[in-house]
């Protein structure tokens, strides 16, 4: 008797454990399908956006794959898809935004985008009669600007990691890293506000692309202390051990085995934190103070950036140039940040211990 009342209770088993699986092109056939009800309700309903119908079809995606997934493959495996499909809508939301302003960029900037634009400056030209002048002044001034803080923030925020992961115990090591954190989260405007403070009210230095660095230098020595902080961590402690068992200082297995372990990630770091402060517009707007000519000298006078220059030329109302001459600029600062982006992923993986240098 057991074994007959047994039997049917494994095969009820097994059929539930080997339920029928949706084949590969489902997911795909249930997106065509959500685009199709999600456009078709957005245009009976009367959504004029198509952000509107894009979400509408996200939610129709999410709601029809798990019903789908239910009734064929059951509840358990239709919770795996549900998640899933949820992924895929986030990153479609990530990035749908980024390629949208990038596509709209470069469809607004690239007609500004010649050689005149690029080796001119602003000088003599009559912004709102004129489609003539260019960046070359904003160029220097925004290369010049970035590199004087990445040369005071790199080394003094690569030491700090350093003496966090390396050294930092007690009541110092909390402080240090308390004030990190909150130097993370500082906007760029108190910055601005504070270098002007002490270094042009209280000292007395005149507006200069200077200036403008201390602010920018401020911004990026958080950033290069966590990602430095990080990469150092990664750094296995079988290799410190090991360089302190065949006698090796404890400085000099930080200079020569740490250090050079992490360099990748260490100079991603960098790349990335370079990248964010040459967007910033407040603290060059406060202490660099803006210039329609070439000044090459970054401690004297008042200096350009692209980012100031972009919102110099879009804050003129109804001027057809300064805006061509706003999304021209805008284009060529995102080129630059994505040049760098792809500068740090190259050293990175070409310093990746899987390269063996």
């Amino acid at each position: 008797m057991s074994t007959l009342t047994t039997a049917p209770a494994d095969s009820r088993l097994h059929r539930r454990l080997t339920n029928a699986q949706l084949p590969t092109w489902a997911p795909f056939a249930v997106a065509a399908v959500s685009i199709a009800l999600g456009c078709g309700i957005g245009a009976a309903a009367g959504l004029e956006s198509h952000l509107q119908w894009g979400l509408i079809s996200a939610l129709l995606y999410v709601l029809v794959g798990y019903a789908v997934a239910a009734k064929v493959e059951g509840r358990r495996q239709a919770k795996d898809r549900l998640a899933t499909s949820m992924v895929w809508v986030a990153f479609i939301l990530a990035v749908v935004p980024l390629a949208a302003l990038t596509f709209y960029t470069v469809q607004q900037g690239i007609g500004a985008i010649d050689g005149e634009f690029l080796t001119h400056s602003m000088k003599g030209v009559v912004a709102s009669m004129t489609p003539d002048g260019g960046i070359y002044h904003a160029i220097i001034g925004t290369l010049e600007q970035v590199l004087l803080a990445t040369l005071m923030a790199a080394p003094v925020g690569l030491l700090t990691a350093v003496y966090l992961v390396e050294y930092g115990r007690g009541r110092l090591a909390r402080w240090v890293t308390f004030f990190v954190d909150v130097m993370t989260g500082v906007p760029s405007v108190v910055a601005g506000l504070f270098i002007l403070s002490v270094w042009n009210i209280a000292l007395g230095f005149q507006y200069s692309g200077f200036s403008g660095s201390l602010a920018l230098a401020i911004l990026m020595m958080p950033v290069v202390v966590r990602s430095t902080e990080e990469m150092l961590k990664l750094v296995p402690n079988e290799l410190r051990e090991a360089s302190y068992a065949l006698g090796v200082p404890k400085w000099k297995t930080i200079l020569r085995i740490v250090l050079p372990t992490a360099i990748g990630g260490i100079t991603t770091g960098v790349m990335l934190a370079v990248a964010r402060i040459t967007g910033e517009t407040a603290p060059v707007m406060m202490l660099v103070f803006g210039a329609d000519f070439i000044n090459s000298d970054p401690f004297n006078g008042p200096q350009q950036s692209l980012p100031l220059y972009i919102w110099q030329q879009y804050s003129m109302v109804n001027n057809d140039f300064g805006y061509a001459r706003a999304w021209g600029a805008a284009l060529v600062l995102i080129a630059f940040v994505m040049g760098l982006n792809l500068i740090a992923r190259g050293i990175a993986r070409w310093r990746s211990p899987k390269t063996g240098h």
